[in-house]
């Protein structure tokens, strides 16, 4: 019987282009057997920079910024040279895993790239996420599924998700949620207050 793959876990997959310059992308990725499973669509930069170079790295970050940036076109955050591969992770991350990709299964219209793991390094503690920093990850989410969701289950979803802003919301989650909030209203959906 095969093992079943582990939660997803919501994180930042690194990646470096042609060029050697980074992309940085949410995404969620899995476990199984010890190795990690990434899963890009098709077509992305993800995709075709793993394709490329079959390293990457996996940032564990709690500024949501990052996640809602990536959806508005905020992609350059400062990185640092990876310990152990050819590759960068984020300035801000407070781990980082390095992976060197050892096999993919090209389906469509997700890859799944199986990432062996070359070492792990912590930067700093993690101190807990608050409402809001999980609000804004699922803002995110449903951000990068706009044309796959209605619109009154959009409405109702940032309507939700609002209350927790509202109460615990920082000065990046208030950035962050407005960055979202502004997509979501450039589409000609409208929202209550939020």
């Amino acid at each position: 019987m095969a093992q079943l793959e582990c939660k997803i876990h919501e994180v930042i997959v690194t990646t470096l282009n042609e060029q050697g310059q980074a992309h940085s992308a949410p995404m969620g990725v899995t476990q199984r057997d010890g190795h990690i499973l990434i899963k890009p669509f098709k077509p992305s930069a993800t995709y075709n920079n793993l394709k490329q170079h079959r390293q990457c790295t996996i940032n564990y970050i709690d500024d949501v910024r990052v996640f809602a940036g990536a959806l508005i076109g905020r992609r350059h955050w400062p990185t640092l040279p990876c310990q152990q591969i050819e590759g960068e992770y984020l300035n801000n991350a407070l781990a980082h895993t390095e992976l060197e990709i050892i096999s993919f299964d090209d389906n469509d219209p997700r890859a799944c790239f199986t990432g062996s793991v070359i070492c792990d390094v912590q930067h700093a503690p993690f101190r807990g996420f608050n409402r809001a920093q999980g609000a804004v990850i699922e803002a995110a989410v449903l951000v990068s599924r706009l044309n796959m969701l209605s619109v009154k289950k959009i409405q109702q979803e940032i309507a939700y998700l609002s209350i927790a802003i509202e109460k615990t919301a920082g000065p990046r989650e208030l950035e962050a949620w407005g960055w979202l909030i502004s997509k979501i209203e450039e589409t000609g959906i409208e929202l209550d207050h939020v």
